[in-house]
């Protein structure tokens, strides 16, 4: 199976795990999903993830992420692809906004790693646009 979009298909997978209400989800293993889960556990939106074969005869481990709930409430409630392979969307640390009055953020690629908006502020950083989580 050939995969074009790796990180639009770790956010689907994330979303359709928080709409079926699962405490899990298993998500494709890649060192950006894998900084982008630190982040979003950092900062209080996942509980934990961690790196397993399903099987042992599997040929590529996956990630086991833990979601989080607030009571029955998803603590993602919206999770949004910016940059796609078709349109890549980068910004300065100027145009960066905040969202959703700043509860949400933005998860930036930058030569720091993945940070999330506040950070990239901090460290005076512009990079990709990776996605929007509030």
């Amino acid at each position: 199976m050939s995969l074009s979009d790796s990180f639009g298909d770790f956010i689907t997978r994330l979303r359709n795990g928080y709409m079926a209400g699962k405490s899990y989800a298993y998500v494709l293993h890649s060192k950006m999903n894998s900084n982008a889960l630190a982040v979003l556990k950092k900062e209080g939106f996942i509980d934990d993830f961690i790196t397993m074969k399903i099987n042992p005869a599997d040929k590529f481990p996956v990630i086991k992420v833990f979601l989080k709930y607030n009571g029955n409430d998803a603590a993602i409630v919206e999770i949004k692809r910016i940059s796609k392979p078709g349109r890549r969307v980068y910004s300065s640390i100027k145009d960066i906004k905040p969202i959703y009055n700043g509860f949400g953020m933005y998860l930036l690629s930058t030569v720091k790693g993945i940070i999330t908006n506040h950070a990239a502020k901090e460290l005076n950083v512009g990079g990709e646009v990776l996605c929007s989580v509030f």
